[in-house]
């Protein structure tokens, strides 16, 4: 059925919104474990939190247009998920290099719910849907604060990444260096 109205592009822009909200919910804390620092690791666990009360605000924006929370596919969402998933599988990574990978990773999920926030607060504005504006507009600023968290760590983090990528990196080569010789002395011998 063709879609034909601002409140029906509203209720699929909702809908997109949750579904990527709780596909987020469910990567977060892995990611989280995938970090050492310990203050980005309590800031995404702070996340999840703020998620989870994000979806329950997008379920109270379906109940004031007076609809059924339903949560719509979203491929774009699934497509960050993938992009990360297949860097850890076929790039295989050091620990150090991951997590250098996944503040770019978090900052373009960020910047995704940013857009998708504010396309839909303007629709609702449009409609003058007050209540769904400001219930979104509470989960976009946690998003923008999430955000300038990424952008302000990322310095250090990349810094404190690629001094511990140097020392996997050295640690590594001294193992098949010295393998190297042990196999060198059996050979003489």
């Amino acid at each position: 059925m063709p879609m034909q109205s601002l409140p029906d592009l509203l209720k699929h822009e909702l809908g997109d919104i949750l579904f990527a909200e709780k596909t987020i919910l469910k990567a977060l804390p892995k990611m989280a474990r995938e970090v050492s620092n310990p203050d980005m690791r309590a800031r995404m666990e702070e996340h999840v939190r703020e998620t989870q009360q994000q979806v329950q605000n997008i379920e109270r924006a379906f109940a004031a247009i007076g609809e059924r929370a339903k949560a719509e596919k979203c491929p774009a969402i699934l497509g960050l998920v993938k992009e990360h998933d297949d860097f850890k599988s076929e790039e295989e990574p050091t620990k150090p290099i991951l997590e250098a990978f996944d503040l770019g990773s978090g900052l373009r999920v960020e910047h995704y719910e940013i857009a998708a926030y504010r396309t839909a607060m303007a629709i609702a504005k449009s409609l003058g849907q007050r209540d769904v504006v400001a219930l979104l507009k509470a989960n976009l600023d946690q998003e923008l604060a999430m955000a300038k968290f990424i952008e302000q760590s990322a310095a250090a983090a990349l810094k404190m990444a690629g001094e511990n990528a140097a020392a996997v990196a050295a640690k590594s080569a001294a193992k098949k260096g010295g393998a190297a010789k042990k196999g060198g002395r059996n050979q003489a011998a």
